[in-house]
């Protein structure tokens, strides 16, 4: 799935089981963070850009889903996050989770245009690609079934910052957030007069 679906759904549970907004901001990029081993791309273009020498995304085929998807890289990403938490524990645990609902995600969700371009899991890479988990069965990137459930998510989230007072804006920067969620709640409160007049109207007749 892509990043995006990533950050919504990690902030969606953060925002629900964390009570600061640093937890919240840990959390969130928790669930994000295994696809900085995608940043291969960055050097391949790169080099394809001022080397002019194609690699082929050899960077990006090799470490993707391999460096961090898997189980060292959630204990490091728990450990170290915890670290800068007031709940150690409960930041931890909910790093784990999330990290690893990232890993379902992929699973199921990042195949390429062809029905062969499969990304499996390497749970214990980078130091073994055994045992690799893969399923034949994996939606397309693009495909219908991650833009139903990006959606999904992004209205969900929408919804919650309304009666949070927060939204996954603020895991980059919490004053665009206020003025962000603050526009969010002034159309929220314009639709509910607007269907509260409604319906007044709808008695009276």
């Amino acid at each position: 799935m892509s990043p995006l679906t990533h950050l919504l759904a990690s902030w969606i549970i953060a925002a629900k089981t964390t009570d600061n907004p640093r937890e919240c901001r840990l959390v969130t990029l928790a669930g994000v963070l295994p696809d900085a081993d995608g940043l291969g791309l960055v050097a391949d273009l790169a080099i394809g850009a001022f080397a002019h020498k194609d690699t082929h995304f050899y960077y990006y085929q090799r470490y993707h889903h391999y460096l961090l998807h898997g189980i060292f890289g959630a204990a490091f990403v728990a450990v170290l996050f915890a670290c800068f938490a007031r709940s150690h524990v409960r930041v931890a645990i909910l790093a784990l989770l999330v990290f690893h609902l990232h890993l379902f995600c992929a699973l199921i969700g990042s195949r390429g245009p062809s029905q062969e371009d499969l990304w499996p899991i390497f749970y214990f890479g980078p130091f073994s690609k055994d045992p690799m988990w893969i399923w034949r069965g994996q939606w397309r990137l693009d495909g219908w079934q991650n833009r139903l459930i990006c959606l999904s998510l992004f209205f969900w989230a929408l919804w919650l910052a309304v009666s949070l007072g927060h939204s996954v804006v603020g895991v980059f920067n919490r004053r665009v957030d206020a003025v962000f969620v603050g526009v969010l709640q002034n159309w929220h409160a314009a639709w509910t007069r607007s269907r509260s007049n409604r319906a007044s109207r709808k008695d009276l007749h």
